[in-house]
């Protein structure tokens, strides 16, 4: 068992406060052990004395030497009668270094004396002060030598202590063997759990299920097992994508191929002697050149990764109209669904032509489906303006408005589509191209009488913004 384990330290602190808890219990102990040691020789003083008033007086003087040295004493007084008798004496080695009265003994004074006894090593002589037992006289009072009451002290102390030390050793091996039982087997299975789901965090078979007994550790392995799930689904959601940009890749390979030929052909139509035919002509080339765009960027969409914007001025109208043109194509019900906008014809804004198409294609299409969907009539309204630090385009709607799990998912693939067949890439996609401009989609409405999307443009990309800053220093 080593102290860097958690078994290891938990034993070490369990035998130290244990030991400090024993020492706390040793002063009084030794104290009340002091006060047992005189009032014993107070006993024995006090029988000796009256064994030797039982006898005759030729009698006493043989027995007084060995009544004093079986009661560890030098001499006796007792007062009876309130008459004061030195009962038994013998020569004392020393003066009195010390008196104790037992009749007035705190407990504070009792382990301030024990003390002192303790720690003074010197043999001095010492008055005790005691009422006798069984009411034998109304005081008796001893001389006795310090020594032996210090080396009895010290062998009960030392006694007490190995057992103290020994009570903690196996309160330390039972407290372990409960901590690793109830503790440290609990972790190991969730450092267990650990390392397998991390050699496999795909498979949901190594998500931990919580069990265990205390609060604490169940709490824990819930927590661990909710993390579990968001990473297992995220990398699940991760490989889908990844396999998604992949199938798209090698379709948009043969899709651009295709579009290409028909691109060729659609060149072809603005020659046609059909008036309608050559005016539709241009619309129909810009469609397919930006479907060939959009195939050859496909592959850049599958690696989570959108190419950098080609920042050039342009009308925002115009390609504002194009829009509206092409999603009042591509409506259902013809009519059902009404384009208002409010674009100044002299707006220019700096951005990239054919990515802020897509922005506002998604947009408008989403509109134009969620008004669809209700099988009423509905408006979809596209205003834009400028500020002095950049430009901002409003797309709004009198649809039904989203709903509130789609709002909490709005700009997550696969989570933010309310129509049933909808991938829900549109307003990723859109997001990401935003942000590839420096700036911001963001929802601004959303309820029962329509939603409202606000897209807000820098005038300079943050590499331009640091690059003016570096010039100003």
């Amino acid at each position: 068992m080593r102290l860097n384990t958690i078994s290891g330290r938990f034993a070490a602190l369990t035998i130290i406060f244990v030991l400090l808890a024993e020492l706390f219990i040793l002063l009084p102990a030794l104290s009340s052990f002091r006060l047992d040691y005189l009032e014993s020789r107070l006993e024995r003083a006090q029988i000796a004395s009256l064994a030797l008033l039982a006898t005759d007086e030729t009698l006493a003087s043989d027995l007084e030497s060995e009544l004093l040295q079986n009661a560890g004493v030098f001499n006796v007084v007792l007062r009876r009668d309130d008459v004061r008798q030195l009962v038994l004496a013998s020569p004392i080695p020393g003066p009195i270094a010390a008196t104790y009265d037992l009749r007035q003994n705190g407990v504070a004074q009792a382990i301030d004396d024990a003390l002192v006894t303790l720690f003074d090593a010197r043999n001095e002589v010492i008055r005790v002060i005691g009422a006798p037992v069984n009411q034998a006289g109304q005081l008796i009072e001893i001389t006795m030598p310090t020594q032996p009451l210090r080396e009895a002290m010290l062998d009960y102390g030392l006694r007490l202590l190995l057992l103290s030390a020994a009570f903690s050793v196996l309160t330390a091996i039972l407290l372990n063997l409960a901590a690793q039982r109830l503790i440290l087997v609990p972790i190991r299975r969730v450092i267990t759990n650990l390392s397998t789901y991390a050699s496999a965090p795909d498979d949901a078979r190594h998500i931990i299920r919580p069990d265990a007994r205390l609060v604490e550790l169940r709490e824990a392995e819930t927590a661990l097992e909710s993390m579990q799930k968001t990473v297992t689904s995220s990398l699940k959601q991760k490989e889908r994508m990844a396999q998604l940009g992949q199938a798209v890749a090698k379709i948009s390979h043969d899709l651009r191929n295709i579009l290409t030929t028909a691109q060729i052909f659609a060149d072809r139509l603005e020659f046609s002697a059909d008036p309608k035919v050559t005016r539709a002509a241009p619309k129909l080339v810009n469609s397919i050149t930006r479907a060939v765009t959009l195939c050859e960027t496909t592959l850049a969409f599958g690696k989570a990764e959108e190419p950098a914007p080609s920042l050039n001025r342009f009308g925002l109208a115009g390609l504002v109209q194009e829009v509206v043109e092409a999603e009042s194509l591509a409506g259902e019900a013809a009519g059902q669904v009404e384009f208002l906008t409010d674009i100044p014809a002299a707006l220019m804004i700096r951005a990239d032509r054919d990515q802020l198409y897509r922005v506002l294609s998604n947009l408008s299409r989403n509109a134009r489906q969620a008004i669809e969907g209700t099988g009423q009539p509905g408006t979809i309204e596209i205003g834009a303006g400028e500020s002095d630090t950049g430009w901002w385009i409003r797309v709004g709607d009198t649809g039904p408005g989203l709903p509130a799990k789609a709002r909490d998912f709005l700009f997550q693939p696969f989570t933010s589509s309310t129509r049933k067949g909808g991938t829900g890439l549109g307003l990723t996609i859109a997001a990401d191209l935003i942000r590839g401009h420096g700036g911001q989609l963001q929802l601004t409405r959303s309820d029962e009488e329509g939603s409202e999307f606000m897209i807000h443009l820098p005038r300079a990309t943050l590499d331009e913004a640091a690059r003016g800053e570096m010039t100003a220093l």
